[in-house]
């Protein structure tokens, strides 16, 4: 585990995956740098891999982590995503493991291996119990629990959601210090408020904020709704 990661709870993370690109992805990036200190809640954003420079120079206070990256090392590789290059480029950790971008649990482990061997942060997907204790066993700085059923569809039940317990009990068993996120089928500001009181660190979104009517306001009532059920869940912490 990189221990460098400067990101206490909660916090959110906005995958603009390949809807965005160039100045409108910058655009949206500029506005959550804004929110997150107006609502101080750190954003992870994940833009495509060249705008990270971009991205990384333009905002403050965002943690830029690319999409995915290889585990080679300096040398051949055409085609391939170099750790050292990613983190040359200006992010400060990696997304691993996306369901759009699957790796096996061997070379899961050995990117995350790389990734702390030159200073970058690691949130891996899982998208089962036994992928999240698989993952966890593997020291991540970040578990990003999401069911590949859920991603996109905006739709959520109550098994879900109580499913949120048991995932932070068994992480937090293998190693307390790993942060939990919970992704997928976030839409609304309502849908990040229950996730968070329910237990969760953090949640995301990607095309609950892209496809909105208007992503701006969509993202800050989400990010505002970060906030306010953190802020209810531990008033008394």
């Amino acid at each position: 585990m990189y221990q460098g990661l400067e990101l206490t709870p909660p916090f959110f993370e906005i995958g603009p995956k390949a809807y965005l690109y160039g100045k409108e992805v910058l655009h949206l990036a500029k506005y959550a740098d804004e929110i997150s200190v107006k609502y101080d809640v750190r954003i992870i954003f994940t833009p495509q891999f060249v705008d990270i420079p971009l991205l990384a120079r333009e905002t403050k206070n965002l943690l830029i982590f690319a999409q995915h990256m290889d585990s080679l090392t300096i040398g051949r590789g055409v085609g391939s995503v170099l750790p050292e290059a990613v983190k040359a480029a200006g992010a400060v950790g990696v997304l691993l493991n996306h369901a759009e971008r699957p790796l096996s649990f061997e070379i899961i482990q050995q990117t995350i291996q790389r990734a702390d061997e030159i200073g970058l942060a690691s949130m891996v997907c899982a998208g089962s119990f036994d992928e999240v204790e698989l993952v966890a066993r593997m020291n991540p700085n970040i578990v990003l629990a999401e069911s590949p059923d859920l991603i996109g569809t905006g739709k959520r039940t109550a098994d879900d959601q109580e499913a949120i317990g048991m995932t932070n009990a068994l992480v937090w068993g293998i190693n307390p210090e790993i942060l939990v996120l919970h992704g997928a089928g976030i839409r609304c500001g309502q849908d990040v408020y229950e996730i968070i009181a329910l237990g969760a660190q953090a949640t995301g979104s990607t095309s609950g904020i892209i496809k909105a009517k208007d992503p701006f306001a969509m993202m800050e009532e989400m990010i505002g709704c970060v906030r306010k059920a953190w802020d209810k869940t531990h008033q008394l912490d």
